[in-house]
């Protein structure tokens, strides 16, 4: 292979001549990375390393949402078919009231490490006299962000015994309003952790934010009427989340399912769906790997569902001002601050999984899926987008998702022209 040492120091288009050379790419393939869209190359290449272009998702919107008494608009990008109809109907079958949705106020647990430490509880007492001395530090450093709502809230001590001997965890809770918080909860850390090391006689290791955000959690919940979706369906969807609660490899699939709509709207909003993912998984494996939703019937026999996630989510920093979607994205939503799009986002999740559940439980998930699936399997073939519908249907109808079949039916609607 060629050398590629300096990578990141070449032009884009540098870049561009080398890779198509190692990658033996004709001219066609290399225009379809630099046609980059909305995301300009030269900005891209300000955002990450090494660019050579951009990828592309489809950006739909998730429609029927009534999030606590308001009509919500909520873009989705994803690449799988059917978790945006999935929530869209999910969210149209809870009308007219939809859901109820609200959150924690915007906290992250920053943690700060010490290890080498003589005496486990002598260190402890010597943190909690200077309790002050070390929140002052920690506030100096959040002065900036305070006419945010932001600021050091307070800290816990724990400590452990490990196979490398003692060590001291400082967990910061830093409010950090609308961001995702990380960098200002790491600037805090790195500054706090000298006093900390000083008081203790302990050796500074790790100091850094834990995505486990568990004092920012969103909450949602909706009512789906029996009259509306049937008996049956409620049955079926409360035998599907039973299911998940006693087994763990059904239980990682249905909260995989939630992710689905989360994820989307993370992505379209410019997120880090990385944090999110691992927040909620680990937020599912408290205590034992669980679901990240309820369900039961209420007195009148409809389904209540509700879900509760940490969503450590936002609507301004760097990242998100860096992409032209993300911020139309939140434009479209009107979302304003992190707790409406944390509230968002609950919804969907909990619309996708109530669908998913309704679907498994009844006609199966291959019906609805495999259908919306067929367009992808006619584009994947060589199908024009106008061209896609038609395969689709046929293949659909057919219930054979070959892509050699696929193939032969566009060369029979093709010699029909």
């Amino acid at each position: 292979m060629e050398e590629l040492s300096g990578f990141y120091k070449l032009s884009i288009e540098e870049r561009l001549t080398k890779i198509k050379k190692i990658a033996n790419l004709t001219d066609d393939e290399a225009k379809v990375l630099t046609d980059s869209g909305a995301l300009e190359l030269d900005r891209a290449d300000k955002i990450v390393e090494n660019v050579v272009g951009a990828v592309h998702i489809p950006l739909g919107l998730g429609l029927n949402f009534v999030i606590n008494g308001k009509p919500v608009l909520i873009p989705m990008a994803v690449e799988e078919p059917s978790v945006i109809a999935a929530a869209c109907k999910s969210a149209k079958l809870a009308l007219p009231e939809g859901f109820k949705a609200d959150t924690d106020e915007s906290i992250m647990f920053g943690q700060i490490q010490l290890v080498g430490i003589e005496n486990l509880d002598q260190a402890v007492k010597k943190i909690e006299q200077n309790r002050k001395k070390i929140m002052d530090v920690a506030s100096e450093f959040m002065k900036p962000h305070e006419r945010f709502g932001c600021g050091a809230r307070g800290f816990e001590i724990k400590k452990y015994t490990t196979s490398r001997g003692n060590m001291i965890v400082v967990d910061f809770a830093i409010a950090v309003g609308d961001a995702q918080g990380a960098n200002m909860t790491n600037t805090v850390l790195e500054n706090v952790a000298p006093t900390l090391a000083e008081l203790t006689g302990g050796k500074i290791r790790l100091r850094i934010i834990s995505n486990l955000a568990t004092k920012r959690k969103a909450r949602a919940s909706a009512v789906w009427k029996k009259e509306i979706i049937g008996e049956e369906a409620i049955e079926g969807i409360l035998d599907g989340y039973e299911f998940a609660k006693v087994d763990p490899y059904r239980c990682a699939t249905h909260n995989k399912g939630i992710m689905n709509g989360i994820d989307a709207v993370v992505v379209a909003t410019g997120n880090d769906w990385r944090s999110v993912e691992a927040g909620a998984h680990s937020y599912a494996a408290i205590g034992g790997y669980h679901s990240l939703t309820h369900y039961h019937k209420n007195e009148t026999g409809d389904l209540v569902g509700s879900i509760e996630l940490p969503l450590p989510v936002a609507t301004v920093g760097p990242a998100i001002n860096t992409s032209p979607t993300a911020k139309i994205a939140l434009k479209i939503m009107n979302a304003k601050t992190s707790k409406e799009l944390a509230m968002a986002m609950a919804c969907v999740g909990l619309a996708n999984n109530m669908a998913a559940l309704m679907a498994l439980s009844t006609v199966g998930i291959q019906q609805g899926h495999m259908k919306l699936h067929a367009r992808n399997v006619a584009l994947y073939v060589g199908a024009t987008a106008e061209e896609a519908e038609q395969v689709a249907e046929i293949l659909s109808k057919e219930k054979n998702f070959d892509s050699e079949y696929a193939k032969k039916v566009i060369e029979k609607i093709r010699s029909k022209k």
